[in-house]
């Protein structure tokens, strides 16, 4: 298979309550589904990427911010789509009135409806949890050991962050559906390492292999966080809400050097490289877990569904 067609697949995180999970391929994206009698289904899944569309975003770092879009606008997608696989739409208790009143204002746009007001409260939570708390905390600190340490402030900061994200993945871990999702997770990451290693997709070849991979999205969210460090010390401003705002700003240029990182690592093992994915592969000891052999038969089904039938792609991991 040609060098250059290397990390075309990439995965997103498996819905344990409906058992599936997707991936995505060089040509399309499908996802695959344990339905609720046991079976296996696989769709494909429309949804069109920026950087197939738009020259621009193939672009070095420009890749990375398209790829971060694609990865949202596909997960939405999915999860729609999962919903309906489901059948949690039909489901047969008594709606209560606000069931009811939900499905009088907004009809069949009602599952849109939630999972939009889903993302933007997620979104609030994550600015308050990772740019404003760290800031405001930080603040209070300096009020009572003194201005000397101000020259701490984005390591702190950073370190505060890193802490918050990892408690938050604790904290998750320990409900059953989250623990489920990670177990799927961790069938996502031996299906791409044993197709990477030119073996058959079977429950017993994936099984073999390990369920720690650097390019995974755990891996590029540390990255994220390391490199907010960096450009915290660039940021004067102290003010909670002016800091975060610019913090916001500096997003975009986050992920595009994050992503460049990520496929470095994918693409090389040598020293440097493996400093660099270290933090992320220790973090995925807390997003992955041992899948059970009904996981690893879903995720075979989504990985044979998008592999090109000439086969002149290679899976690529979580980070395409």
């Amino acid at each position: 298979m040609p060098k250059e067609n290397v990390k075309r697949i990439t995965t997103i995180g498996g819905q344990a309550l409906i058992e599936g999970i997707m991936m995505r391929g060089p040509k399309k994206t499908s996802m695959a589904v344990r339905l609720p009698d046991g079976s296996i289904e696989v769709s494909e899944l429309s949804v069109s990427s920026l950087r197939d569309r738009y020259a621009v975003w193939r672009i070095p770092f420009l890749r990375g911010i398209a790829t971060f879009i694609d990865s949202m606008r596909i997960g939405f997608s999915a999860l729609g789509a999962s919903a309906e696989k489901s059948g949690l739409e039909d489901d047969e208790e008594e709606p209560s009135k606000f069931d009811r009143w939900m499905q009088e204002k907004f009809g069949d746009k009602i599952m849109n409806v939630i999972m939009a007001a889903g993302t933007v409260l997620g979104v609030l939570l994550a600015v308050v949890l990772f740019f404003f708390l760290p800031t405001l905390l930080y603040n209070g600190l300096e009020l009572l050991a003194g201005p000397g340490i101000e020259g701490w402030r984005s390591v702190a900061e950073g370190a505060m962050r890193i802490l918050i994200f990892l408690l938050y993945i604790l904290l998750c871990a320990r409900m059953p559906y989250i623990r489920r999702v990670f177990e799927y997770h961790g069938a996502e990451h031996k299906t791409i390492f044993c197709y990477e290693s030119g073996e058959e997709l079977t429950v017993e070849n994936v099984r073999r292999h390990s369920r720690f991979h650097p390019r995974c999205g755990t891996s590029f969210m540390i990255i994220m966080l390391l490199l907010g460090i960096i450009v915290g010390f660039f940021i004067p401003f102290t003010n909670p809400f002016l800091r975060t705002a610019v913090k916001l700003l500096c997003i975009p240029a986050v992920v595009g050097i994050g992503y460049e990182l990520i496929r470095v690592c994918g693409r090389y093992d040598n020293l440097a490289t493996r400093i660099i994915a270290a933090p992320g592969l220790w973090t995925q000891r807390l997003t992955t877990k041992e899948p059970d052999d009904s996981m690893i038969e879903v995720a075979i089904a989504a990985m044979r569904d998008v592999i090109p039938e000439n086969g002149e792609d290679i899976v690529g991991g979580c980070c395409k």
